[in-house]
């Protein structure tokens, strides 16, 4: 048996610290080597690798494109030690004109769709880089960036890429990493080069203050560059319906969102009917998925006003929407579709990118168009050093060349005669190294006289050339004025029209929900149990009795109402729930437990529950007969956690919710004493403990009831109401203890 090699190296450390390390390590990695993009060339390593790999295969724009296998595998064995699924996704995107505003890769092949298919297997595709991509390399091999080490050490590959292309702004990017994530909309390339113009302008005032002596200049103001860059341009167009002074907001920090809608118009088709044709949708979502979603809302009978829908698009999108009848208000269809449905979306902006020294963090847009600008500074400054050195080699050359055409004969007898040419020629004529080996490797057929006259014309331009190159490297106000002219250039070469249209915000259509519903008739029951059910119909009192329950538990709420409704759940913790009539359960069995649609709590009971009607006022109560007026509208709920309106001392449950009707209110405590007093007496709050209605000594709150005073005071006794109009022995301020109420008053202490 073979015996195990030890460990060379054992470290003793907590456990904690060891995986802390590690993780640190590996979240360094996602961040850096995968998910947050350039801030200067806009690409993830993974893109950046693509593009470099094809460039080396000389994949250009007016060359044939190769098998996309042929590059993945070139990628992968290279530069990017990753899968080849992986590495293929991502050439797919980069050619895919949906996804990406400028496409970098020019796809021959089924290169997926808008509606959500994939493309085709990579041995199936070819690929070749785009007049975008040759942008983005323009200057590689010239010096411009720096260079770096593959995975495996046997090769190089750009740390970054020389980006004669605003690519981040353009495309955007997204990702997510460890702790953090981007997602950074695409733009228009046109507005992005009107924008630098002016953070350029800035630049060159700032060049001229210093120069001049004088204090740095404001920097451009978001409000300005947003004028020129009015927001994301989507591949996919739609409509940005978002508030200008929420997109200043958002350009300004970096984070934000921006609402986007469809594009549509109504058809109309004759006879007063019409149809709405949608002809582009939100970035990024699938189409074949948006239509199903809609037909699910239909069958739901989520989506009354429509009647179908159906899918006529060819390489144009054209989605047909069919109104119910000719009498519907598009305007609130389509509200109720925005609502609904992917119809309308929000994209997040977040513009956490990676600068110059691979930090991550969040720029704002004048931050992101200035490293842009710095970027193409040090590109154009590190491509005129390399052509400089370029020029002082060959203009060396050229002067040796020189001293050969004139002294020809003697340099031929050295060459003839010589045992060390070399040696001899540097010596005779004063000749660097370099010019006497390019002396020696000179072909003899460029010995005739035309070739000496070419070498001086050659001479002459290069001392011009090398002379605006010392002009240039010595004038930093020159080279932002070349920086303005290659701008310039590629506003020129890649700007286009916006197809995403930016439109005032919308007014806020109120869109009923019956046009969201199809409005029934329902009866709603709650047991004692809490089991909630919809009945179809309005059920007489002879139904209900009829109604089975579980074992155990009986009846206790019925609510005539209709699906469009809101039902009211009072819990005796003092929160108001919120639940959708449409949404309650149906059939012939039990119901659910209300406790699993709305978080009322184990140690929480109903106290009521009934329809919601917006007008009125509720007068809310705990047992120890503390209360006041509420507006019903105010403890509608939006979440399943309910709303806390009434505040409660320590052991103690709310009793009592009823609506308000008439001026006065009687208040019956469980010591049997009844108290009437002013409704104006109770205050109107949006949520607190209240006032003291009764005061009890050995009791607690009953029951509390509301009624007008001309016409009595009301209670119910089973089979008949009884009414007492002469109530003044109870009538008294609120607060008071009350006394014994009129004789046959129930003994339950309950108005009904």
């Amino acid at each position: 048996m073979k015996t195990p090699v030890p460990a060379s190296e054992i470290l003793d450390k907590p456990l904690a610290e060891a995986l802390g390390e590690r993780y640190l390590s590996y979240a360094l990695s996602t961040i850096m080597a995968r998910s947050l993009p350039d801030v200067r060339d806009g690409l993830k390593p993974v893109h950046r690798r693509l593009l470099y790999a094809m460039s080396e295969l000389r994949l250009n724009p007016d060359t044939p494109p190769k098998k996309s296998a042929r590059v993945v595998g070139d990628v992968i064995g290279k530069y990017h030690p990753h899968g080849d699924t992986a590495v293929y996704d991502a050439l797919v995107r980069l050619a895919q004109d949906f996804a990406v505003r400028y496409r970098l890769i020019d796809g021959q092949g089924n290169f997926g769709n808008v509606d959500g298919d994939n493309a085709a297997a990579m041995r199936y595709t070819e690929a070749r880089l785009t007049e975008v991509a040759k942008a983005l390399l323009e200057g590689i091999d010239e010096d411009a960036v720096d260079f770096r080490a593959t995975y495996d050490g046997d090769g190089e590959e750009p740390a970054v890429l020389p980006a004669n292309f605003p690519n981040l702004l353009a495309n955007g990017s997204s990702g997510i990493a460890v702790g953090m994530a981007t997602n950074i909309p695409p733009h228009n390339v046109g507005e992005i080069c009107n924008a630098l113009r002016l953070v350029l302008k800035h630049k060159q005032d700032t060049v001229k203050a210093l120069a001049a002596g004088k204090e740095r200049p404001a920097e451009p103001r978001i409000e300005d560059l947003v004028s020129l860059m009015s927001g994301p341009d989507f591949p996919t167009g739609g409509v940005l319906v978002e508030p200008r002074a929420s997109v200043v907001e958002t350009y300004r920090t970096g984070r934000g969102s921006f609402r986007l809608r469809a594009r549509w118009h109504k058809e109309p088709l004759g006879q007063g009917t019409w149809q709405i044709v949608v002809t582009e949708i939100p970035y990024q979502v699938q189409k074949a998925r948006l239509v199903e979603k809609i037909a699910e809302l239909l069958t739901a009978r989520k989506l009354i006003l429509l009647e179908d829908v159906r899918d006529e698009s060819a390489e144009d999108i054209r989605l047909v929407l069919v109104p119910k009848s000719r009498n519907v208000d598009p305007e609130v269809l389509m509200a109720s579709l925005f609502q609904a449905t992917d119809l309308e979306i929000r994209f997040a902006m977040n513009m956490n990118v990676l600068d110059k020294d691979n930090v991550p963090r969040v720029m704002n847009l004048f931050e992101v168009l200035d490293a842009f600008l710095d970027h193409r500074h040090e590109v154009l400054v590190r491509r005129s050093n390399n052509r400089l050195r370029q020029i002082d080699h060959r203009l060396e050359i050229l002067g040796g060349y020189l001293i050969a055409y004139l002294n020809l004969d003697e340099v031929i007898r050295i060459i003839r005669e010589e045992d060390e040419p070399k040696q001899e020629l540097m010596r005779a004529f004063e000749l660097t190294e370099v010019q006497a080996d390019a002396i020696l490797n000179m072909r003899l057929r460029n010995l005739r006289k035309l070739e000496e006259m070419e070498i001086r014309k050659e001479h002459d331009g290069l001392t011009a050339e090398r002379a605006e190159l010392v002009e240039l490297l010595g004038d930093e106000s020159l080279r932002w004025k070349r920086i303005g002219k290659e701008t310039d250039d590629t506003r020129k070469r890649f700007g286009d029209d916006r197809r995403t249209e930016v439109a005032d915000a919308p007014a806020a259509i109120e869109v009923p929900l019956d046009a969201m519903v199809e409005r029934e008739p329902l009866t709603v029951l709650c047991s004692e149990k809490g089991w909630i059910r919809a009945v179809r119909g309005h059920l007489d009192d002879a139904g209900i009795a009829e109604v089975k329950y579980k074992e155990g538990d009986r009846h206790r709420f019925a609510v005539r109402c209709e699906t469009t409704d809101k039902i009211l759940v009072f819990g005796s913790n003092g929160k108001f729930f919120t639940l959708a009539a449409d949404k309650l359960p149906r059939g012939r069995g039990f119901g659910e437990p209300v406790r699993l649609m709305i978080d009322l709590g184990n140690d929480a009971d109903i106290v009521e529950l009934f329809k919601h009607q917006g007008d009125r006022k509720l007068i809310v109560a705990s047992e120890d007969g503390r209360g006041f007026q509420v507006e019903e509208n105010e403890v509608l709920a939006q979440t399943r956690a309910g709303k806390q309106v009434l505040n409660l001392e320590d052991g103690k449950a709310a009793r009592v919710c009823v609506p308000v009707e008439g001026d006065h209110v009687a208040v019956i405590g469980n010591n049997r004493k009844l108290l009437v007093f002013p409704l104006f007496e109770l205050p109107v709050l949006a949520r607190g403990k209240g006032v003291q209605l009764q005061k009890y000594k050995d009791g607690s709150l009953s029951d509390v009831k509301t009624f007008t005073l001309a016409d009595g005071l009301s209670w119910n006794l089973g089979d008949r109401v009884r009414v007492e109009t002469n109530i003044k022995n109870w009538l008294a301020s609120r607060a008071g203890v009350g006394h014994l109420p009129p004789n046959g008053f129930p003994k339950n202490n309950k108005f009904s």
